[in-house]
């Protein structure tokens, strides 16, 4: 069964009430885990980078409090939720830890062997992001992973921009890394494109499915052009979901709900519908 991640990412907009709102409508969605992200800006962009962009420094207002971390772990959690935060530096894995099911390293930490290793040795469950990573370095920080402490490693194939562009998704990755991994692999979106999430699961194995999920187009993120607000996420988490059960067992034989009407099959002797010895029984309810 596929799982789905809402990732709030900054569409909280630094409010603990919003975080809630959001992750309800998580809940109400049928997502399966939600995610947070968790970030300084002095210890996310280096210090040339703030001293000249103010458009980084702003990002201060996409930072969300730490204290809020255990509250919306358990308020996830009381909704039947798993919780996974996206760690960007390394002071608050050791505080999460006692509070998520997962860690998620982003795309753009993939190469940061230090926070790898901190994630590893908490012994979670860690998904790993993959935007413009080779295989190499996939490979690479996977073992690193494994080799300190990680219970497992779920991988996404993902596209890192935003939104991302239907020609660059190269979907058909996902088979060729599930060969090559032997993990469970999955897509990050950022295409906010119902077709290619639905092609990730259904022709390439996808079993895992990240979508950035805003409120109602006020998130911080949302402008980006690249986040799913939850009536299109819930939509398309619900086809998903039915499409499963339409796939059923796979075996050829009548259905419960086929049973009745096997009786009202043409009788092999004189061809008329129903079977000779139900025809007394159906023209009682017929006459009822």
């Amino acid at each position: 069964m596929v799982k789905f991640i809402a990732e709030i990412s900054s569409n909280h907009n630094n409010s603990l009430k919003r975080s809630k709102k959001l992750i309800d409508e998580a809940a109400k969605a049928k997502f399966d885990i939600v995610k947070f992200q968790f970030f300084k800006i002095e210890k996310l962009f280096s210090k040339e980078i703030l001293d000249n962009s103010k458009s980084h420094r702003d990002r201060v207002n996409w930072e969300l409090d730490k204290k809020y971390l255990p509250i919306l772990s358990k308020y996830t959690k009381s909704k039947g939720l798993q919780f996974c935060i996206t760690p960007f530096y390394l002071e608050i894995v050791k505080y999460a830890s006692n509070y998520v099911d997962f860690f998620k390293i982003a795309s753009y930490e993939i190469l940061w062997k230090d926070l790898l290793v901190c994630c590893a040795k908490t012994r979670k469950k860690i998904i790993l992001s993959t935007g413009m990573a080779t295989l190499q370095e996939i490979k690479s920080a996977i073992k690193i992973l494994l080799d300190n402490g990680a219970s497992k490693v779920i991988v996404l194939h993902c596209v890192s921009n935003y939104p991302a562009n239907l020609n660059s998704l190269n979907l058909s990755v996902i088979k060729n890394l599930k060969k090559k991994l032997s993990l469970d692999i999955g897509w990050s979106d950022h295409s906010r494109n119902p077709i290619a999430v639905n092609r990730a699961i259904e022709k390439w194995g996808a079993t895992f499915i990240e979508m950035h999920l805003d409120l109602d187009s006020k998130g911080f993120e949302y402008g980006s052009g690249h986040c799913w607000l939850p009536s299109e996420a819930s939509q398309l988490i619900d086809t998903s979901k039915k499409i499963k059960i339409l796939d059923g067992h796979g075996t050829k034989q009548p259905s419960k709900l086929e049973l009745f009407e096997r009786k009202n099959r043409a009788d092999p002797i004189d061809g008329l519908r129903p079977i000779k010895k139900y025809r007394k029984m159906i023209l009682k309810k017929i006459l009822k």
